[in-house]
């Protein structure tokens, strides 16, 4: 089959839609991506540009009807439908796949344009609202997390297939020589804490951070990534305070900053949600506090009610209660070795295979193998 993913926008929606692409190039498929125009998405497929075809669309937000920014929103709409036509015309796909965001709407109408099989993948415990939209367009809804399900149509198709991360993210290292690439200590007995916010960064999450850190002196390492407009304030701060740290901006090969660590403190997107319990990490959950819906919150109680983490509001993060919560849970080995059991049972064995699964039995009128048609 070819396949159009659309998966721009933020990395909650790009790094799935890549791990499905990796996985329909597997088993012989075709994938073509479309990425919006931010920078985030560009950094992240910068890897796979010898791999698939990449498409941009416009980062086109949905306003609120009365606002002037529904101008802007139409122009860029009308442009993305024209831009899918003309891509479809040329790569003739036989299905198409959005994995969330406004970036995925123009891609799935002009699916159905085509009369092409359309489907979503749904990453968060609660749909936004782009999805919602986009499920009326699509032949069935998969899912991240099975209480998500709840929040469609009973007359949608719902299918839990989790949410799948990178072929590369699947390459476990060693703890020790996973932190010697950090540059600490690979071995002894300081722990090692990795602080990450997002695809986006999380100042109100790196300034709490770093009023904590006189507090970890001698006591924990860190990895911190903080995002572009933080990057330089939060190395001097390690720098004053003493506490051997790792801080750039991002991080491109995040399966050595999970081999490395003992203890996460993250958001809860869906997708670092995946990856952390792919890795079976505990973590300490801070969600986004302007996230649609109050979705991160949502994401995080399926892993605190699992037993896979803590969570603590934005609103109640600082110095006193983070260094507590962190020094408490790390000194607490049956409790740290809980949680992380408990987080490798939130992982499926593989979504992106269960992700393709559904799309070639969804479409096996449009397969020649016979192999998979007795499947």
């Amino acid at each position: 089959m070819n396949v159009v993913i659309a998966c721009g926008g933020t990395g909650g929606h790009l790094f799935p839609g890549l791990a499905v692409a990796e996985r329909l190039r597997d088993r012989g498929h075709k994938a073509l991506i479309f990425i919006s125009e931010k920078e985030i998405d560009a950094l992240a497929v910068r890897d796979h540009v010898d791999s698939f075809r990449i498409e941009k669309l416009p980062s086109v937000g949905m306003p609120r009807l009365l606002s002037p920014a529904i101008f802007g929103f139409a122009r860029g709409f009308t442009y993305s439908m024209a831009r899918c036509r003309q891509v479809y015309r040329e790569f003739c796909p036989d299905a198409v796949l959005g994995m969330g965001g406004f970036t995925s709407t123009a891609p799935m109408l002009m699916g159905r344009r085509f009369g092409l099989p359309t489907f979503i993948h749904e990453s968060n415990a609660i749909p936004g609202k782009a999805n919602r939209l986009n499920a009326r367009l699509a032949k069935a809804v998969l899912l991240g997390f099975a209480e998500c399900a709840k929040y469609f149509s009973l007359r949608t198709t719902c299918f839990t297939t989790g949410t799948p991360i990178r072929a590369s993210l699947r390459k476990q290292l060693e703890s020790a020589t996973a932190r010697k690439q950090f540059g600490l200590e690979p071995t002894g007995f300081k722990r090692t804490l990795l602080i990450m916010g997002g695809s986006q960064g999380a100042h109100g999450l790196n300034q709490a951070i770093v009023d904590a850190l006189p507090r970890w002196k001698n006591l924990l390492q860190v990895i911190h990534f903080t995002g572009k407009t933080d990057e330089g304030f939060a190395r001097t701060a390690y720098e004053q305070a003493g506490v051997n740290a790792y801080v750039a901006a991002f991080h491109h090969q995040m399966e050595e900053a999970y081999s490395a660590a003992d203890f996460v403190i993250a958001r809860s997107g869906a997708a670092s949600l995946s990856e952390l319990a792919y890795f079976g990490l505990p973590s300490l959950l801070i969600p986004f506090p302007a996230a649609a819906d109050d979705h991160q919150t949502l994401n995080a109680q399926i892993f605190v009610k699992a037993g896979a983490a803590l969570m603590l509001p934005e609103s109640e993060t600082d110095a006193v209660t983070l260094s507590r919560l962190v020094l408490e849970t790390l000194a607490d080995q049956p409790k740290i070795d809980m949680m992380a059991t408990a987080a490798r049972s939130l992982a499926p064995d593989d979504a992106a295979s269960l992700v393709v699964d559904t799309l070639e039995k969804q479409c096996q009128h449009l397969l020649k193998s016979p192999e998979i048609l007795k499947a």
